[in-house]
C-alpha cells in the first residue's frame, strides 16, 4: 500500500484507469497510422538529419538562486512556456544543510532536470525534448533567471543513429 502511495506520488501510479497510465498510452502510440500532426513525441528533422529529439546540457557557473526552490520552478515553468512544450508533473527536493535543489520536470515531450549545488554557485541541468518543441529557447530563461557568470551548453541529437530515424 505505501508503495503504490509513493509511486503515486511520483507520478508512476500503475493503475490502467490512472491519469498518469492514460497520458503515457497517449504519448507512446506508435505506426505508420498515427497522423504525425496528431502527436508530440515523433522524429525531428533538423538539415536533412531524423532524430528523436535534442538533448541539451548545462552548467550554470557562479549563479544566483540555486537554492530557491519556488525561483528554480517558476523557471522551470517559464522554460517550458517558452519552449512550447507541454507539462505534465513538477516534482522538486530541497537538500539540507546547503539548500541545493534537485528537480525534474515530466513533459509530454521529454523532461527539464536540475541539480544545484548553491555553496558553489553550481548547477547542472538538463533538457531533453522531442517534436515541435524548442529546447534551446529555454537557455536565455536559465540564463536571466540565475544571473550566471558563465553558462555551457552541449547539445546531443539523441536518436539518430537508430534505423527508425532512417
Amino acid at each position: 500500500m505505501a508503495f503504490d502511495v509513493a509511486l503515486f506520488q511520483l507520478g508512476m501510479d500503475l493503475d490502467q484507469g490512472s491519469s498518469t497510465a492514460q497520458t503515457e498510452e497517449k504519448h507512446s502510440v506508435c505506426g505508420p497510422d498515427v497522423a504525425q500532426q496528431d502527436r508530440k513525441d515523433y522524429f525531428c528533422e533538423r538539415n536533412g538529419e531524423k532524430f528523436a529529439g535534442t538533448h541539451l546540457i548545462i552548467d550554470v557557473k557562479n549563479g544566483h538562486r540555486l537554492d530557491d526552490l519556488q525561483h528554480i520552478e517558476t523557471t522551470f515553468r517559464k522554460c517550458i512556456e517558452v519552449a512550447g512544450a507541454t507539462l505534465l508533473h513538477i516534482h522538486m527536493h530541497h537538500f539540507t544543510p546547503n539548500g541545493g535543489v534537485s528537480g525534474v520536470a515530466v513533459l509530454a515531450e521529454s523532461h527539464i532536470s536540475i541539480h544545484s549545488w548553491p555553496e558553489y554557485g553550481y548547477a547542472a541541468l538538463d533538457i531533453f525534448m522531442c517534436g515541435d518543441a524548442k529546447p534551446h529557447l529555454a537557455v536565455d530563461v536559465i540564463r536571466e533567471a540565475f544571473e550566471p557568470e558563465e553558462i555551457i551548453v552541449h547539445e546531443h541529437l539523441r536518436g539518430k543513429d537508430l534505423p527508425a530515424a532512417t
